[in-house]
């Protein structure tokens, strides 16, 4: 398991049960839909709603029988003891959902933004179509592994077709024409080609994946 894998597990401890939670792309839409957006479930956990608490467990854990077992402790315990347990590490939970957009966010004109659902199904076309991976594997991932991952192919562009890998977006030159930023894919796609790209490099790259 890498480092940033481990760093986007969240583990819940109660009743002597231990479940790990993952903010996997699947989780992501599921929660973000349950109270018509991230407000309303972050005022449920706020408010301690235990339908709320059940559905971002129940979401998120890797192993749904250890989950299932820990929701099930919840009550033979105290409602306090409860939400001392549960509410820091989920918390910490979602703002995993929310990190790799909240980033985008800080750099984007308010005008330029978009829906979470919308930010959402736009990592799964990445993850499916531009990084290669299988729906089982997209829905699997994290936001924050998508994105990486998709600099990572962005760099690896770049530099087949003579760029500067320091170019992009957090490189000191700053984004430039060339610059194969996730707002740049996105025209990419719509056109349905890119004027500036050497396809045959992109075909090399097709063969090496």
């Amino acid at each position: 398991m890498t480092p940033l894998a481990r760093n986007e597990e969240v583990t819940v401890h109660h009743g002597g049960w231990a479940v790990v939670l993952r903010p996997s792309l699947r989780a992501a839409m599921t929660l973000e839909r349950l109270h018509d957006g991230w407000p309303g479930l972050l005022l449920g956990l706020g408010q301690f709603r235990l339908q709320t608490v059940q559905a971002i467990i129940r979401a998120s854990a890797v192993d749904r029988n250890a989950a299932e077992a820990l929701l099930a402790s919840f009550a033979a315990a105290p409602i306090a003891a409860v939400k001392e347990a549960v509410t820091a590490p989920l918390g910490a939970l979602l703002t995993l959902f929310l990190a790799p957009m909240t980033e985008t966010a800080e750099t984007t004109a308010p005008a330029q933004s978009k829906p979470w659902a919308d930010a959402y199904a736009e990592l799964y076309r990445f993850g499916t179509g531009w990084l290669g991976w299988s729906p089982a594997e997209t829905w699997a991932a994290t936001p924050t592994e998508i994105a990486q991952a998709l600099d990572g192919k962005l760099a690896h562009l770049i530099a087949l077709n003579g760029g500067e890998g320091n170019a992009g977006p957090s490189g000191p030159a700053g984004p430039g024409p060339d610059t194969y930023t996730p707002a740049r894919l996105r025209e990419i796609e719509e056109l349905g080609f890119d004027p500036a790209f050497d396809r045959e490099g992109l075909r090399r790259l097709k063969a090496m994946t």
